[in-house]
């Protein structure tokens, strides 16, 4: 219901995430249009970890409360959503309940490289919101990023681009102060304006140096096992791992499997090597649900618990085993 006095607007999105961030920038200049343009926003960053679930209902406080780019939260408070991920519903009672007519607003496309694409031409196409360069521009960079559309794989990772010197510094600061910041500046900067401001160069050229680290170490790392990269770094404690470095040092594989650790989770990354020319054999999301994670056909992930390197380990193995047969 639309509020007449300054609706609090609470945005639940995927957090550390430069589709995340975009998301809900495009939902913020949505609802401004159509719950109101005095509404107040609060951004929470979502991120997926060990336990299984969504966002937490008692997060949805406000008078209108959306989820975006991330799994689904069966909440009669939940008004607005929108997501993209092949796994977005872990139980088909979430799926019912999407499905229901209770006068929401809930989209979901899982054809749509980006979360942010899927709520542009839904801004566009259902509620009328016009089109301006700016946006045209932030799009395009979150379906490039999300849906792994670089031109090369040497372009993910050389990063060169001032975008992806934003889309490193979301990766690694991308939680709630930041989000309340940053999203209404996308909104009123060119991308590469707000990338090249002090505040993120000042963040960026510490992550510049420790992302070429990072390269080395899973140069040093990778076995190659048929047609997929296996990468163990778990020997260390690492919270952010770049996506597209297997693929740039080893461009004729077709799949990678990394097994890293983090401060509160162990991961398994999972992806398809758009560069490879051989053709994709498995629904990667498919794998990972299996193992309590989530994603996309071409992408996907697995979140255990901070001491569960074993585990982690293992599911790595099998589903390299998997993606060989």
């Amino acid at each position: 219901m639309v509020s007449q006095q300054a609706p609090a607007v609470v945005v639940a999105t995927h957090g550390h995430c430069f589709d995340g961030m975009c998301s809900a920038a495009l939902f913020t200049r949505l609802a401004r249009a159509r719950i109101s343009p005095a509404a107040t926003f609060r951004y929470f960053a979502c991120g997926y970890g060990p336990e299984p679930g969504g966002v937490s209902p008692a997060i949805l406080s406000g008078d209108e409360n959306a989820i975006l780019d991330f799994r689904y939260t069966k909440s009669p408070k939940l008004t607005w959503y929108f997501d993209h991920h092949a796994t977005a519903f872990a139980t088909p009672d979430e799926r019912g309940d999407f499905d229901s007519n209770d006068g929401k607003q809930k989209f979901y496309d899982p054809h749509y490289g980006s979360c942010t694409k899927l709520i542009y031409d839904v801004s566009r196409d259902h509620f009328g919101l016009a089109d301006t360069p700016a946006i045209v521009e932030l799009v395009r960079w979150a379906d490039i990023i999300d849906a792994a559309r670089f031109a090369s794989a040497e372009m993910a990772v050389v990063r060169a681009d001032p975008a992806l010197w934003l889309m490193t510094v979301v990766e690694n600061h991308g939680d709630e102060a930041f989000l309340a910041k940053f999203v209404p500046r996308l909104l009123a900067e060119p991308l590469e304006d707000i990338a090249r401001s002090a505040e993120i160069q000042s963040k960026w050229t510490p992550l510049r140096d420790a992302h070429l680290t990072f390269v080395d170490k899973v140069r040093a790392k990778s076995e190659a096992r048929d047609k997929v990269v296996f990468v163990d770094l778990t020997e260390s404690v690492i919270d952010v791992v770049g996506k597209f470095v297997t693929y740039a040092l080893f461009p004729t594989s077709v799949y990678s499997v990394m097994v890293s650790r983090g401060k509160t989770r162990c991961k398994v990354s999972v992806g398809y090597n758009p560069w490879s020319g051989s053709a994709r054999q498995h629904d990667i999301s498919q794998i990972c649900q299996r193992y309590g994670g989530g994603g996309h056909a071409v992408v996907g992930a697995i979140a255990l618990g901070p001491s569960e390197i074993e585990r982690a380990r293992n599911i790595g193995l099998e589903i390299t085993a998997e993606l060989n047969s």
